[in-house]
């Protein structure tokens, strides 16, 4: 079971396998303090997505890479976003997603994938099937992460269903310990989404505020 497992670690440095459960553990703590509204999702999740650049570069995992260091920007966009008040209250707590946000997002998805395409076409990587499935992933995590730096509920549909189609993919891609991650993000985004969207619905004026 263990070999079925982790036989293909053979091949790995004892450094790039330190380094990717570093960056299991710091991306675990970053979405665990996302489900608890804690600002500290930002620096913990700053030391994750750096530590995955640099492996999925190594891994000639563009899409992955990009999508990482699309989180390290929006990290340092979105701790500012969570730290502004006005007087003690906070100036953009979570809410639901407008029209406008909707329509924003999908402009996000849809510009995405376009240009993780272009990256692929250009290096030649579109070798196999994985990399069709990171082209999806990067659209979807993209939106999930703009969605999580503006406070909005739905930032965790879009991190469920990511993480969900992550878990098999890395597995097959031979990089356990990432996988086994993705099963516990899931299981977080879950219980995250059912409690912002209950923060969501204990605060005044949610409706006015979709128009």
């Amino acid at each position: 079971m263990i070999d079925y497992f982790f036989s293909q670690y053979a091949l790995y440095s004892t450094f790039d396998i330190f380094l990717e459960i570093t960056a299991v553990v710091f991306g675990l703590f970053s979405v665990w303090y996302a489900k608890k509204d804690n600002i500290l999702v930002f620096p913990t999740g700053i030391v994750s997505t750096l530590i995955y650049v640099y492996l999925l570069w190594k891994w000639s995992l563009l899409g992955d890479m990009m999508i990482n260091g699309y989180y390290f920007v929006m990290s340092i966009y979105g701790w500012y976003h969570w730290t502004r008040k006005n007087g003690e209250v906070a100036e953009f707590p979570i809410e639901m997603t407008t029209q406008k946000e909707k329509i924003q997002a999908l402009v996000i998805f849809i510009l995405t994938i376009v240009f993780v395409v272009e990256v692929y076409h250009f290096f030649d990587k579109f070798t196999n099937w994985f990399s069709y499935i990171d082209t999806l992933l990067t659209g979807i995590f993209f939106v999930g992460m703009w969605l999580m730096a503006k406070r909005k509920v739905e930032n965790w549909i879009f991190w469920i269903i990511g993480d969900i189609i992550s878990i098999p993919l890395y597995f097959i891609k031979g990089f356990t310990f990432t996988s086994f991650q993705y099963i516990v993000f899931t299981i977080i985004a879950i219980y995250g989404y059912l409690e912002w969207k209950k923060i969501c619905n204990n605060t005044p004026n949610q409706e006015l505020k979709k128009l």
